[in-house]
């Protein structure tokens, strides 16, 4: 299992190589398909694929091409999969058996991977991909096949829908991955797929908490701007909290305190104080002792020791 994104480019392949190794990259990290770029276009494709213990996670960005999977490629290359994919940028046809559908930026469409199908982005792409095994989708939604393809708005649509790209999206980054749980992911997929209501304090309390992760440089961040921010109140989102033995206020310090951690663990030239102002504290020496009563050892050591050897020790923390 690969501990972040792994990217795969066609970007300064030979231009003759270009299709047939994105289509042996994708038969191998996600699902067989065949391709063909638009206009005889040079094709400049990239992906990054995390897998799950459970799930595949992938994020796509290429110039106009198609994509098939026919008859003859699910023999060759079998998914035995449910795909979700999430449409960012660009819109896309969608060709199945039962008719056309396009999925314009801000939706989702859903279907099943071994039922042939064609892809079609004459814009170029940006888009997020969820593959499913069959067996994990049955567990969860107690249904063999997605008998025909859903389309879903997750821009202004469904929280759920909304959820699941906003988590999604996030552990595939190009500038670096945030950690995301399988089971909050595939609570979301169930939901959207059968229609069945899921657990929203999960659903509201992943929101939240990527919510205060983009913005724990925030030195004012309160527990009342996150319900506003996602749209709950904030007894709401005190119950989600406490529910699982946290706090807002608690959760975002241990937050703060690792992204903290990370950054004076690093060999780089930033001081304690300024690592303190990156990660939201206002008081340098609040920094100090929160860290050290969390930490156990002082962030100036931690700053020391990445220094005299490249990297500290990584230290247990009491997480919340």
């Amino acid at each position: 299992m690969a501990t972040g994104p792994v990217r795969f480019s066609t970007i300064g392949l030979p231009r003759e190589q270009r299709v047939a190794r994105w289509e042996e990259h994708n038969a191998q990290a996600l699902i067989g398909l065949r391709c063909r770029p638009l206009d005889d276009v040079t094709l400049e494709a990239t992906e990054l694929n995390l897998q799950l213990p459970r799930l595949h996670l992938a994020r796509v960005t290429s110039n106009p091409h198609v994509v098939e999977r026919t008859a003859t490629t699910i023999r060759k290359t079998p998914s035995e999969a449910i795909a979700c994919y999430l449409t960012l940028l660009g819109e896309a046809f969608f060709y199945h058996h039962d008719g056309v559908r396009t999925a314009h930026p801000g939706q989702l469409i859903i279907c099943d991977a071994d039922r042939p199908f064609m892809r079609g982005f004459s814009q170029g792409l940006e888009e997020l991909a969820v593959k499913v095994p069959r067996q994990v989708f049955t567990d969860v939604t107690g249904l063999e096949s997605v008998r025909q393809p859903l389309v879903l708005d997750f821009a202004q649509g469904d929280v759920h829908a909304r959820t699941l790209a906003q988590l999604v999206g996030r552990a595939v980054r190009p500038e670096g991955s945030h950690p995301v749980d399988e089971d909050t992911l595939l609570g979301l997929l169930g939901g959207l797929a059968t229609g069945r209501p899921t657990d929203l304090a999960a659903v509201h309390l992943a929101t939240a908490k990527a919510y205060i992760e983009d913005r724990l440089t925030d030195q004012n961040l309160t527990a009342a701007q996150v319900a506003k921010g996602i749209g709950i109140s904030q007894r709401h989102l005190s119950r989600v909290f406490s529910s699982r033995g946290s706090s807002v206020p608690r959760y975002l310090l241990t937050r703060r305190l690792e992204r903290a951690h990370a950054l004076l663990s690093e060999d780089g030239e930033l001081t304690v104080g300024e690592v303190a102002a990156r990660c939201g504290f206002g008081s340098a020496a609040y920094f100090s002792h929160a860290f050290s009563d969390h930490y156990g050892l002082r962030a100036t050591d931690v700053r020391r020791l990445a220094r005299i050897h490249g990297s500290a020790t990584p230290s247990d923390s009491r997480h919340d």
